[in-house]
């Protein structure tokens, strides 16, 4: 199984870039407000330690999951250890997330301290196969690195959001009285200067997150040689995902960039700026992968 480095390339260029967009967003905090820019720097560094430090324990948390053994759930840990075996890196812990809808993720800062996870959901409706092909595509995603990226730089897009979201509110609640012309054109300078970088930082997680679920999904189909056992949950999935309670999607739909099917309740603009392809156009490259490893065995490659 050998490393994506097109996606690993993708993912340098795109963190280099949102790197430059959130410094130059920092200097501008600085400069406007007249903070300086060490206070800042400080600011923003104890700020990016502590994402890396509690990240994967934030997302657990905010999914709910628990970390199972392998004497509660057998079968899927069995299916994880043979697939690490094979894609030859550590077994990551194991995770259940409480939920109906059908999903899974990966998680962690490396290699050596993973996550995978997966719903309550998603067991009840796929066979054995079927969770083989969507495990290792998570398996995929953390031998890749790529979970590791998309936590960090959702960071700079979350801080860009929050401030602009904080600003708005500012502007709707206060403003009125002495001085308050002037600190209302002030907050209205952060809320576009905070709306441009949240969109640049949004457009190139969108670009990652897309183009890592393909390199995942066509990993995960070369590591077990069934891309169709993948092809089918991922259809399964979806076709629940749709049907599932808007509440219920509603509490997911802030891990869509982890998930292997994004929860869109349909009712937000999430739906519109989504996180990952098509389905259709996923199951499309899994039906070529499928086809050329039908012809390496007939011809003997």
């Amino acid at each position: 199984m050998q490393r994506d480095f097109q996606l690993t390339l993708r993912m340098a260029i795109s963190f280099f870039a949102l790197t430059m967009i959130y410094l130059a967003f920092l200097s501008f905090i600085a400069i406007y407000f007249g903070l300086g820019i060490l206070p800042i720097a400080m600011i923003a560094g104890l700020m990016i330690g502590a994402q890396w430090y509690f990240s994967d324990r934030i997302v657990l948390w905010s999914t709910g999951t628990k970390i199972t053994s392998k004497e509660e759930y057998p079968v899927l840990h069995q299916i994880i250890e043979n697939l690490t075996q094979k894609a030859n890196i550590p077994k990551p812990r194991v995770g259940i997330m409480a939920s109906d809808v059908p999903n899974a993720f990966a998680t962690g800062k490396g290699p050596k301290k993973s996550v995978i996870v997966v719903s309550t959901g998603i067991l009840r409706i796929l066979d054995k196969d079927e969770l083989e092909g969507v495990l290792s595509h998570e398996i995929t995603h953390i031998r890749n690195r790529d979970v590791t990226i998309i936590t960090l730089a959702s960071l700079f897009s979350t801080i860009a959001w929050y401030l602009m979201q904080s600003s708005m509110f500012s502007t709707m609640w206060g403003g009125y009285g002495y001085g308050g012309r002037q600190q209302g054109g002030n907050t209205f300078v952060v809320i576009i200067v905070a709306g441009i970088v949240w969109f640049l930082s949004f457009l190139t997680i969108r670009a990652i997150s897309r183009y890592r679920e393909f390199a995942a999904d066509r990993g995960g189909a070369y590591l077990t040689g069934k891309p169709m056992n993948l092809s089918r949950a991922l259809m399964k999935i979806s076709g629940e995902v749709k049907t599932a309670p808007i509440p219920q999607l509603k509490k997911m739909e802030g891990m869509n960039a982890f998930f292997i099917i994004p929860a869109i309740s349909g009712e937000t603009i999430a739906r519109f700026f989504s996180t990952h392809p098509p389905v259709t156009e996923r199951v499309k490259r899994l039906m070529r992968i499928e086809q050329e490893l039908r012809n390496q065995d007939e011809f003997g490659i």
